[in-house]
């Protein structure tokens, strides 16, 4: 039976490294497929403010004009920052309450958002969601090796014995 045990524990200590290897490659390929999909976003409501005014006017947000300048800046320059892996948990931050505000704002996806544990369907089917959860799995797991800061991080980290010493 210990044979059988320790069988089984080897076994998934072995998917589980395998695994935690993916984790890097899997939230480059987040950034950069829902990075690229925020800047186009951004892009479009910056070459199409007035219509994005109009839109959050109808909204009644405040300042129609400079939110919509705001928000499409917000997607555009954050989408391009977290396909290079750059500030990446701050704008991840940024983006998350943007999305957040995006399912407030709007009538029908405000519902949804009010059915996150009621009708999670409605949620999750919402159009903001995947930008929504992307920015808060950036947030929560960091961009992975494959990134600027990850880059940064190493270049200005302290050696060990110095870390040590500080304390």
């Amino acid at each position: 039976m210990q044979t059988l045990v320790r069988f089984v524990r080897n076994c998934y200590a072995g998917v589980t490294a395998f695994l935690n290897r993916l984790q890097s490659p899997l939230l480059l390929a987040i950034r950069l497929y829902w990075g690229w999909q925020f800047a186009q976003d951004g892009w479009g409501k910056l070459t199409h403010l007035a219509r994005v005014t109009n839109f959050f006017d109808s909204l009644n947000l405040p300042a129609p004009g400079a939110t919509a300048t705001l928000v499409a800046s917000v997607e555009f320059f954050g989408g391009i920052l977290l396909v290079l892996g750059l500030a990446s948990r701050l704008i991840s931050l940024v983006l998350f309450v943007n999305m957040t505000m995006a399912y407030l704002s709007v009538p029908d996806d405000r519902v949804n958002f009010s059915h996150m544990f009621s009708n999670p369907s409605d949620f999750y089917n919402a159009t903001p969601y995947t930008y929504w959860f992307t920015a808060l799995l950036i947030l929560i797991l960091g961009p992975g090796l494959f990134s600027i800061d990850t880059l940064i991080r190493r270049r200005f980290a302290r050696p060990a014995h110095e870390v040590r010493s500080a304390v």
